[in-house]
């Protein structure tokens, strides 16, 4: 993901997402990709990143915090939840 806003530019990598207990077909895992970075981008967008990444530092890894999420949740709400759990790593504190 590469935005550009106001002069800044943020880019986030996610290598791989690792969500145990949680089954997801193989012909819903680009849905649930679409469905993190767009609601990541929205976080990102109008709550900022943490002043240290804003300045510019990487980090190898964010740990989400434990989730709990409905047994029949859509990749759409599934990309969201995982979305807000690491706009909590990486997001503005508020």
């Amino acid at each position: 993901m590469g935005r550009s806003r106001g002069g800044m530019s943020v880019r986030l990598h996610i290598d791989r997402v690792v969500l145990d207990g949680v089954n997801i077909r193989a012909a819903d895992h680009a849905r649930l990709a679409a469905a993190i970075e767009g609601e990541l981008t929205r976080l990102i967008a109008s709550g900022g990143l943490a002043p240290e990444l804003a300045n510019g530092l990487a980090v190898p890894n964010v740990r989400a915090p434990q989730m709990t999420l409905a047994p029949n949740a859509k990749p759409a709400q599934l990309g969201a939840s995982i979305a807000n759990a690491v706009y909590g790593g990486v997001g503005a504190k508020r």
